[in-house]
């Protein structure tokens, strides 16, 4: 956002009477605090140096100091920068010392015991600027922060110069759900839709089952209407579609027979890894083609409850981009419709800004390589089962740039269309607000799926999903072609497309105005609606140089246990003068801590049984004390996940001055745990309970 005066002047010009002499230097290392050191170097050659008062010495750094923006003692655990060829040793000085200066070509000053030589300079001009910085500061004897800061705006205030704060009010904001982007898989993740009863063990393993006598599943009873006869499969053996009759009933299935037909039919010799599912969930129980599981397993990918291959991301709103930030040459970019940048000009350089259209979407890079995959089975399953000609022929994943995707939520019934344009390297799926409204998203950390749009077509099936409430949502049955913005979320029509906010806009943040007062100064969305402009001609107010510029992976992902990510999070909460680090421990162990560990001891205390051959589940223990499958059972809560936060908050309520209540809380847990996993007959002791 610019920030504009009240009154229109003329603009600044910078003197060029004091300059920036950078000269180069050779040195391996310096002190990291060595401002005193090279002062005292300095003063041994240039005298005159600490009496001019428009001189001054910049700070020699580093690639570990960040340029200047990394505070001693935070770039790392060593007491040195290591410097390269690229560093330079400034001076600020009047143009008329430059000259005097020029002694120390070829001189090797001594600071701090690292010897520095001197070589050639350049002359930096000044550059004027809307905000002042400073990495050290001068304060009198016993003023804080706010007393410099009020005595410097008088000093600034005297010279006519008028200071105001960078923002009148701040907004705090929870951190969302970390960055995700991972393919969908159910547990044990699938790849075909066949039921395999309970020969398949509990990872449901085609391979198990085909050593079985024989399998028994729950299954539909389906017609050929041109040979008369019955099958649970979809297809008969005369080539035509069955339709189904009767309820299901339990059959026995041979499968060893259907598999090596199903191998027979694709050309396949070696036998992969193939895992399928106990039962179907849907009314007709209609099981999937042994030939997609097999196809599937081969291109190393799985399938979702209705018959698609699902890849999650997390939403980000997108408007704009440089072709070169998704990995687009110009060339590509025209070709996809990008003709023109955002103002209007050819597009010539893989640097200009675009505007993105509305049902355009950049996947993350993860994204793109399982998408080749999908591909691959769908053309695996074009040619060598239904015997018709490969479609998407991709062996990487630009060669999916300008297919169609569907992007859907888990909680609607509808899908999105979309077209792949490109790649980003983060863990994100980016995409126009429009896009992500449609879905019914308003893009706030939200994870929604995308799906190659002949999977869906081809693969997708009601057949698959169950009758039951709630079955239905999560997929596709129905698509949306073409988004219109009259009909998404309407939190979509709150953006506004200015570039440069209007000077009535900041005196109206100074009054504290409601923003149904200003909403006319700005050119929103909803203005738009029904005309030509609903699409295009966005703005934007502030620039970046890569929409993934960033960390790639947020800390919370890093770190593997719960003790590390805490610990991360309370040392960045002492560091933080905005947070009360009490008011943090307070609240992540009563919304979280505490919640899991009373639901975890109330989950132990009624939790079921189960067999950890045929995965059959008990509320009560059978008299045999094992399974009627004659195998032994197992804990399906265990003792681990009721104490696993235990320790961690008793350490945390220790080191913070966290209420007496919640302590009595945290021992009062500890007492219903023990309680329940410790013997009261049976008591250890210490050497030193005796003495």
């Amino acid at each position: 956002m610019l920030w504009q005066e009240d009154d229109v002047k003329p603009s600044y010009v910078v003197p060029d009477d004091v300059v920036d002499v950078s000269f180069q230097i050779e040195c391996k290392q310096i002190a990291l605090d060595h401002a005193h050191d090279l002062s005292l170097a300095l003063l041994e050659h240039l005298p005159w140096l600490a009496q001019e008062k428009e001189s001054g010495v910049h700070l020699i750094h580093g690639a570990s100091t960040g340029n200047g923006w990394v505070r001693p003692g935070e770039a790392d655990d060593s007491d040195f920068i290591y410097l390269s060829r690229r560093s330079r040793m400034q001076l600020r000085l009047p143009r008329e010392r430059i000259v005097e200066a020029e002694i120390l070509l070829g001189k090797t000053l001594n600071v701090g015991g690292n010897p520095v030589r001197v070589g050639g300079y350049q002359i930096k001009h000044l550059s004027s600027l809307g905000t002042l910085f400073s990495r050290y500061v001068l304060v009198e004897s016993g003023e804080d922060e706010d007393m410099f800061m009020q005595r410097i705006a008088a000093e600034m205030n005297a010279m006519g110069i008028k200071v105001r704060p960078r923002a009148v009010t701040r907004i705090g904001a929870r951190m969302a759900r970390p960055e995700k982007a991972k393919e969908r898989r159910m547990k044990p993740p699938p790849h075909v839709l066949f039921p395999l009863g309970l020969s398949g063990g509990s990872q449901r393993l085609v391979s198990n089952a085909m050593n079985g006598k024989e399998v028994e599943a729950d299954v539909g009873i389906r017609t050929c209407p041109i040979c008369g006869k019955t099958t649970f499969m979809c297809k008969c053996e005369c080539g035509s579609h069955t339709l189904p009759t009767d309820a299901p009933t339990q059959q026995v299935i041979d499968l060893n027979l259907i598999f090596e037909n199903a191998m027979r039919k694709l050309g396949e010799t070696s036998i992969p890894e193939i895992k399928g599912v106990q039962g179907m969930i849907s009314k007709n129980k209609t099981p999937e083609a042994m030939e997609k599981g097999i196809l599937r397993a081969k291109n190393e990918i799985f399938v979702f409850k209705d018959g698609t291959v699902r890849f999650d991301m997390t939403d980000v709103p997108l408007t704009h981009f440089r072709p070169k930030e998704i990995g687009l040459t110009v060339e590509r970019a025209r070709q996809l419709g990008y003709q023109r940048d955002f103002d209007g000009n050819e597009l010539a350089s893989d640097d200009q800004i675009c505007e993105l259209k509305a049902q355009d979407y950049v996947p993350s890079t993860s994204c793109g390589d399982y998408l080749v995959k999908v591909s691959r089975f769908i053309d695996d399953l074009l040619v060598r089962y239904y015997e018709l000609p490969a479609f998407y022929k991709a062996q990487k994943r630009e060669d999916l740039v300008g297919h169609m995707l569907i992007g859907l939520a888990p909680h609607t019934s509808g899908g999105v269309l979309c077209r792949l344009i490109g790649y980003t390297d983060t863990n994100v799926g980016y995409g126009h607000p429009f896009f992500h409204a449609a879905k019914r998203r308003n893009a706030d950390g939200d994870e929604d799926s995308a799906i190659l749009l002949l999977d869906a077509l081809i693969n997708f099936s009601r057949s698959f999903l169950p009758e039951k409430r709630g079955g239905l949502m999560d997929a596709p049955l129905v698509l949306t072609t073409r988004l219109d913005p009259n009909e998404v979320d309407k939190e979509a029509h709150n953006i506004d497309m200015t570039r440069e906010y209007p000077l009535e806009f900041y005196n109206a943040t100074m009054e504290y105005k409601q923003p149904k007062e200003v909403q006319d100064l700005m050119d929103m969305v909803g203005g738009r609606l029904g005309s030509v402009l609903q699409y295009e001609g966005f703005g934007f107010t502030h620039d970046t140089s890569d929409i993934g510029e960033g960390p790639k992976d947020s800390a919370y992902k890093l770190f593997d246990t719960m003790e590390e990510k805490l610990n991360a999070q309370l040392v960045l909460a002492k560091k933080i003068r905005a947070v009360d680090e009490v008011d943090v421990v307070y609240r992540v162990v009563t919304r979280h801590l505490l919640p899991d560990m009373i639901g975890n001891l109330k989950s132990f205390s009624g939790q079921k049984l189960r067999c950890t051959k045929c995965n059959a589940s008990y509320r009560r223990i059978p008299l045999s004390g094992k399974c009627y499958c004659g195998n032994n059972l197992t804990l399906t809560v265990h003792v681990s996940s009721v104490k696993k936060y235990l320790e961690i908050t008793k350490e945390i309520s220790q080191k913070f001055a966290i209420s007496p209540y919640t302590r009595q809380r945290i021992e009062l847990i500890e007492k219903s745990i023990d309680s329940l996993f410790e013997n009261d007959k049976v008591k250890k002791c210490k050497l030193s309970d005796f003495m």
